[in-house]
């Protein structure tokens, strides 16, 4: 029996990227790989850092989207709520239908 694939997607703090990636890149056994983007934050939960950031009007994030099976996804998540206490990353997981590669 073949695991139900998710996407577990993280944002955060775009001044924690190369921290995450490091990290992501570590977790071997979880991890295959992702895929990462910048990101412009809004709303009333997002913490707006820095001064440039106040002015903008929003906080300049990174967002990551891995996709692996949902038991991984839930194994990775306790690890990186572990390791990213307290910065304020926002994570969610949706299924997905499919996945795979066109070479």
């Amino acid at each position: 029996m073949t695991s139900v694939s998710v996407c577990l997607t993280l944002i955060l703090p775009r001044q924690l990227r190369d921290e995450l990636f490091d990290y992501l890149g570590k977790q071997t056994d979880l991890v295959r790989g992702f895929t990462a983007s910048d990101a412009a934050g809004h709303g009333t939960a997002v913490r707006l850092q820095s001064m440039a950031e106040r002015v903008k009007g929003h906080a300049n994030q990174v967002i990551v989207w891995i996709v692996l099976p949902r038991n991984d996804a839930a194994r990775l998540l306790d690890r990186v709520r572990a390791s990213f206490t307290g910065t304020n990353l926002v994570y969610w997981i949706l299924p997905v239908a499919e996945f795979g590669t066109i070479d």
